[in-house]
């Protein structure tokens, strides 16, 4: 996609000449060899959340409307491994896979003579930084409208100390001048392009960056810093691999919305939805709404249909019905499950293999079943998890760590499942308005909830998207007033503002008594959400649909 030029401004600080690029090309720079990580392999192609690395960097770059064309420079001897890569995820915009240079600045030479003569704009940008935000990017072309070069950089949160040879302090810059570089760096073509033709004349040229070399070669060129991401972290040591991992959980994607009826009405007709779960909350108001869009769909549960989750004899038999009536099977749905709380060494042996039983073991037999149908339609599994995935609460341990589960199985099978054509997603609903929510918690105020319907909505979403492997975030859009609203699927990207996502995050504060509390809610209110349980009674809520 070209960029759209009628609203770039006519003149830059460096040049009065109006700046008309042809493109905007990415450079992804994977020539590192993992040294520093131990690793028998470039540290670009350790797979992290289920993909090399270099696949998910490249996948931003991909999905940014602002570029045009991504080359990659390759570690000597690994070209093939980074081919196969592009090939299997299907990206279309990488023109070129090259090898790169033995240093940062040989490799940026070899990029410029692969991208040709031309006005472009050209961002360079490390391939182990694979948390780099669709924002970043974009803010960095804008950027160069009005500059020349572009940075992006955060604030140092520590004090920076300089010494000397024999470890002593010599200075203490003040900390507010300081910021800690990161990438994309981003150039107008010419002016990279000068930056390095007169770095070649200096015998004692060495940078360890190109807004480096754009500094002290053309010290009149004004260089733009925009905001980075404590997340946008690169990859260079073992600690940064659990790091980067760990922020890839948490993060989620974004479902993107289908603007009418007749969107939805196009991607569902004829459709074979399969909900386990169906009988009420979640499964049951997703059931009427894909069946309102024209999808064929059949809910099992306990209740309706005597099917139970964890046996492989009930889960093969729904799948068989389903299939024998419509011959296909494009979608499974997984929203069964149970709420058990109290202390775990309260919970008898019975209680404890139902809660596992039905919110673990139960999605696997299911994912297994449900493969072989899945695999003739291309089709997807969809996973519900809750937002105690990311930390265990007391008198929620077993709940707690099956909903986490739920998350690592969503990413392992997406990858497994890769080949197949079959994408895995799991949905994190804020607390949501359901039967089993208000068996388990009593009546809560209705502002405070999504509702059923809103959080199926915002499920059909992900099931006509292409996503995979992600963690969708469902929240009540801005200013949301009540259970039954419209609500937005919205990403929580690492970088993001709740300015940013669209999402109303409520803080958490210590009280006086120094238990965590929402502010603005009151206790009564809080002692019925799941963020912070009261001492009540252990009491299970199952059936339909979890308790978000």
């Amino acid at each position: 996609m070209t960029q759209d030029r009628t609203t770039a401004p006519d003149a830059t600080p460096a040049n009065p000449a109006p700046w008309r690029p042809a493109r905007t090309v990415a450079v992804i720079l994977a020539g590192g060899t993992g040294t520093r990580l131990g690793l028998g392999i470039p540290k670009q192609l350790l797979k992290i959340a289920g993909k090399p690395i270099i696949e998910h960097t490249l996948a931003v770059f991909e999905a940014a409307p602002e570029i045009d064309e991504i080359i990659v420079l390759m570690a000597a001897g690994h070209i093939a491994e980074a081919q196969r890569i592009v090939a299997g995820a299907g990206f279309r915009k990488i023109s070129k896979v090259i090898e790169g240079g033995d240093t940062r600045n040989d490799t940026t030479r070899i990029a410029l003579d692969a991208i040709g003569e031309g006005d472009v704009n050209i961002l360079f940008h490390d391939a182990v930084r694979p948390l780099v935000s669709a924002r970043i990017v974009r803010e960095c072309v804008n950027a160069l409208w009005t500059y020349a070069a572009v940075d992006v950089a955060i604030p140092s949160a520590d004090t920076i100390i300089q010494v000397d040879e024999n470890d002593c302090i010599t200075d203490i810059p003040v900390r507010s001048t300081l910021r800690r570089g990161q990438t994309p760096q981003a150039f107008r073509s010419p002016t990279i392009r000068e930056a390095y033709r007169r770095a070649e004349g200096d015998p004692d040229f060495a940078a360890t960056d190109d807004c480096g070399v754009v500094l002290r070669y053309l010290p009149g060129t004004p260089i733009k810093v925009i905001d980075g991401s404590d997340e946008n972290i690169k990859v260079t040591h073992p600690v940064d691999v659990h790091l980067a991992d760990k922020l890839f959980q948490l993060a989620a994607a974004q479902a993107p919305r289908l603007t009418d009826h007749h969107g939805y009405t196009e991607e569902l007709t004829g459709r074979t939805i399969v909900v386990f779960g169906g009988s009420y909350g979640i499964g049951h108001d997703l059931t009427e709404l894909a069946r309102g869009y024209g999808a064929r769909v059949f809910p099992f549960s306990r209740s309706t249909t005597g099917t139970h989750v964890e046996r492989a004899e009930d889960v093969a038999a729904a799948l068989r019905t389903a299939f024998e009536a419509t011959g296909r099977i494009d979608h499974v749905v997984v929203t069964a499950g149970i709420l058990e709380r109290g202390a775990l060494a309260e919970m008898d042996q019975e209680t404890m293999d139902q809660l596992l039983h039905v919110n673990f073991v139960g999605p696997v037999t299911i994912a297994r079943q449900s493969l072989p149908y899945l695999q003739q339609t291309k089709g997807q599994l969809l996973l519900y998890t809750s937002s105690s995935y990311t930390r265990g609460r007391a008198r929620y341990a077993l709940y707690s760590a099956t909903k986490a589960a739920l998350v690592n199985l969503t990413q392992a099978l997406a990858d497994e499942w890769a080949e197949f054509g079959v994408r895995v997603n799991c949905v994190n609903p804020e607390r949501t308005a359901t039967p089993m929510r208000t068996r388990a918690f009593g009546d809560e105020p209705e502002h405070t909830l999504l509702s059923a319907e809103a959080v199926a909505q915002a499920s059909l979403d992900v099931l006509v998207s292409d996503l995979t492997g992600q963690v969708i975030d469902v929240r009540r859009a801005p200013g949301e007033p009540a259970a039954g609203e419209q609500v937005a699927a919205v990403p929580t990207q690492p970088d993001a503002h709740p300015a940013d996502n669209g999402a109303s995050r409520p803080e958490l504060e210590l009280s006086d008594d120094g238990s965590r509390s929402r502010r603005g809610a009151s206790r009564a209110e809080l002692e019925s959400s799941e963020q912070l349980p009261a001492a009540a009674t252990p009491g299970r809520a199952g059936g339909g649909s979890d308790a978000w």
